[in-house]
C-alpha cells in the first residue's frame, strides 16, 4: 500500500508545483453579439440615423477620428437646427459609448473596452458614405472619397 501512496504523491507533485498561466488566451471579441443591451442600443442608434443622415449629407456634421460625431466648425445653422443637431450628436455619442461597453460586457470582457472601441471606430469609418465628412487625428476635416 505504501508504494501506491508514494506513487500517487509523486504523480501529484508536478501538478501542484506547476504555475498557473499568467495570461490565458482571451476569447475573441464578437462585435455582433446579440445580448439584450447590445440589441437595444443598436436599435436606438439605427432609429436615430435617419435623422442624422440629413446633417451628414449637408456636410454639417461628421465623423471624428475617434469614432464620435461632431458638428463641423464654421457651418452656419439656424439656432433651431443647431439645437437639433447638438441634441442628436449628444445622444449618438452617448449611445456609441454605451454600445462599446455593452459589447465588451456581453463578451465577458469589460477590460477589452479599448479594443472594442477601436474595432467599432474602424467599422463606423468603413460604413461612412462617400462624400460625408471625416475629421482626422489632427482635427482637419476632409470628405470621404
Amino acid at each position: 500500500m505504501k508504494p501506491f501512496l508514494l506513487l500517487l504523491a509523486c504523480l501529484a507533485l508536478p501538478v501542484a508545483a506547476a504555475e498557473p498561466a499568467m495570461d490565458p488566451a482571451k476569447p475573441a471579441i464578437n462585435l455582433d453579439i446579440g445580448t439584450p443591451p447590445v440589441v437595444i442600443t443598436k436599435h436606438s442608434i439605427a432609429q436615430r440615423s435617419s435623422r442624422l443622415i440629413r446633417f451628414y449629407e449637408a456636410g454639417e456634421i461628421g465623423l471624428g477620428h475617434d469614432g464620435l460625431i461632431y458638428l463641423r466648425e464654421g457651418v452656419k445653422l439656424s439656432l433651431a437646427k443647431r439645437q437639433i443637431a447638438e441634441k442628436l450628436i449628444d445622444l449618438e455619442n452617448t449611445e456609441r459609448k454605451t454600445l462599446v461597453f455593452t459589447i465588451a460586457d456581453g463578451n465577458g470582457r469589460r477590460d477589452a473596452q479599448p479594443e472594442v472601441w477601436e474595432m467599432m471606430r474602424s467599422r463606423w469609418n468603413q460604413q461612412w458614405k462617400s462624400g460625408w465628412w471625416l475629421r482626422n487625428a489632427e482635427g482637419k476635416w476632409n470628405r470621404k472619397p
